[in-house]
């Protein structure tokens, strides 16, 4: 049976993807450190015969042989990795290393999961994969931009240099259940706030936007980066082009789940994108994929799911 290197695969997006490739017949072992990721999140895969979890440092040379690697692993959350700079510079640097070594070890597949922080703060919308970024490599946000702008140049490298087949997905701002409560993404704080009653924060005045993409289509666009032919060195954005204002999305939020509760401003956060919207052209011709989950039906079912776990005793 095939087998797939899960890196980060405790994490939010890594978990799902996990429950998938397992569900499609993969043999998964998830390789996670747990600096933002967490055993929980995979727990209910722990008796399944074709799931492995290993704890571990993706910076380390990893010991494992199969045919498919994807790389997951980095804090994503400008909290996370705003307070472990030099952990998510390394983990993206040396642990895409470590992982494209491997991959030209064992002739695995390599699939980079980027971020549209690449982007930085863009003059271009929407975001095409031509588009060269406009990032601050001092800023706040560098040891994340600059850390998975640094692992597509390996990939590349990779590449050429290599003959590995790597590709690169970029993801946009993607949400959903097991989502950390804590980390500041602004849809999982607006859910946490509505449980407790609190108005939702908005920062600035509201204006500034993102393209909110559920994560079960992320993960579809991810299974179809990596598994299909013919995509050595491509770079594909994996977002959702459905455009909303922050303030917009705090009030459909407020009205799906039926809870009023007002909306609190805040001051914007240093260099935060005014906004954020994927071209998936390519993402259609190549893959044959466009999200399909409505963010109303999106908002609803992740609402759901932390209703449920906050009512147990």
């Amino acid at each position: 049976m095939p087998s797939v290197l899960v890196a980060g695969g405790a994490g939010f997006i890594g978990s799902h993807l996990c429950d998938r490739l397992v569900s499609d017949g993969w043999e998964v072992t998830c390789l996670d450190s747990m600096c933002t990721g967490s055993p929980v999140n995979v727990e209910h895969l722990s008796r399944h015969p074709r799931f492995i979890l290993r704890r571990g440092d993706v910076r380390q040379p990893v010991d494992w042989a199969g045919e498919l690697i994807i790389n997951l692993a980095s804090p994503a959350s400008p909290q996370a990795y705003q307070r472990a700079r030099m952990y998510t510079l390394t983990t993206n640097a040396e642990g895409t290393l470590s992982l494209l070594e491997l991959a030209r070890r064992t002739g695995a597949r390599l699939v980079l999961a980027s971020t549209s922080e690449v982007y930085g703060d863009p003059e271009e919308y929407p975001q095409r994969e031509t588009y060269p970024g406009r990032v601050n490599p001092v800023g706040p946000r560098s040891c994340y931009d600059e850390g998975k702008r640094y692992a597509e140049a390996l990939v590349t490298a990779a590449v050429a240099e290599w003959g590995v087949d790597g590709r690169i997905g970029r993801i946009f701002n993607t949400y959903g259940p097991r989502m950390n409560p804590g980390d500041g993404r602004v849809v999982v704080t607006f859910v946490q706030q509505l449980l407790a009653g609190r108005p939702l924060t908005v920062c600035g005045d509201g204006t500034q936007t993102r393209s909110l993409c559920f994560v079960d289509d992320m993960v579809e666009g991810l299974v179809r980066l990596a598994t299909y032919p013919n995509l050595t060195g491509e770079v594909i954005n994996l977002g959702n082009p459905d455009e909303r204002s922050i303030f917009d999305v705090a009030s459909i939020f407020q009205r799906v789940v039926g809870r009023s509760v007002g909306v609190e401003f805040l001051p914007l956060p240093p260099e935060d994108p005014r906004r954020r919207r994927p071209d998936i052209t390519k993402a259609r011709g190549m893959l044959g994929w466009t999200p399909r989950v409505p963010l109303e039906e999106g908002f609803l079912r992740m609402w759901d799911w932390y209703t449920e776990r906050s009512l147990r005793p």
